[in-house]
């Protein structure tokens, strides 16, 4: 769609994507994409790569993906699908854990203990497919 593509670019030639990134101490973090990785919820903007950095590091869990799915009482969930060591994960212990390193209002709600993510052809996590198993 060359089309679209030409409105994509700037006067200047710089193509713009959906991915989001801050500028800190001169170093540049990217945060995501805007479609699926940055949570707005109430007045924060909550990135789902960060969460996801953190429970890679957590003993039990090998791989995870943080999506935001809807939610009739509180507008959104933020919820994680995990690929753990066990089949069963203590979620007492894990938001405990959790919150030893993020704010609370980052910690997802919801946990889903699956074999594996559904990947692209690239390999890439498929989020979509993520929100769909919560739902």
């Amino acid at each position: 769609m060359p089309e679209v593509t030409a409105k994509e670019f700037t006067v200047d030639g710089w193509f713009k994507t959906v991915d989001v990134a801050i500028v800190e101490e001169g170093y540049i973090s990217i945060m995501g994409r805007n479609s699926v990785d940055i949570i707005k919820s109430g007045e924060y903007k909550i990135y789902a790569l960060e969460i996801e950095e953190v429970l890679r590091t957590h003993e039990q869990i090998n791989d995870c993906a943080v999506v935001a799915i809807p939610d009739d009482e509180c507008g959104i969930l933020i919820v994680a699908a995990m690929v753990a060591e066990k089949k069963e994960v203590n979620i007492d212990e894990l938001n405990t854990w959790l919150r030893e390193r993020m704010a609370a209002y980052k910690t997802p709600r919801r946990y889903l203990v699956v074999e594996e993510l559904p990947r692209n052809a690239m390999g890439k996590v498929t989020k979509n497919d993520i929100k769909k198993m919560f739902v």
